[in-house]
């Protein structure tokens, strides 16, 4: 039984430590989605994990270059890999790429937060 206990807290300690992370898929979800989603969750833990999968790793890595360049993020870590995926339609499995991006706030990231959100008050303000 208390095996079992220790069991279920491990995966609940594990649940915790993810809650910074950000699954971009291919949708047509627009790229700024992702890029606000992301400052968002710097704004909650101080850092955000993102990570994709095949034809989504471009969306991904534009994500962290806007966020680079201006100025919200700075690059923490970056991991590739291959992943194996069932494919039902070929009954065998699949390799697929995978990258994870790990970025975290810049000094100056709650600055630029409030200029950002000074600005999209006042331009709400004239419409």
């Amino acid at each position: 039984m208390e095996e079992i206990t220790e069991g279920v807290n491990k995966v609940s300690i594990g649940e915790n430590q993810k809650k910074n992370r950000i699954q971009v898929s291919n949708t047509k979800k627009p790229l700024f989605f992702y890029v606000n989603l992301a400052k968002r969750y710097m704004q909650q833990h101080n850092e955000v994990e993102l990570s994709a999968l095949g034809m989504a790793i471009s969306t991904v890595v534009s994500v962290a270059e806007i966020l680079k360049n201006n100025g919200f993020a700075v690059e923490k870590k970056i991991t590739t890999s291959t992943v194996e995926i069932k494919d039902d339609s070929r009954g065998r499995p699949v390799q697929k790429a995978k990258i994870e991006i790990v970025l975290g706030k810049t000094e100056n990231f709650d600055e630029l937060m409030a200029v950002a959100q000074e600005g999209a008050e006042n331009g709400n303000d004239e419409e």
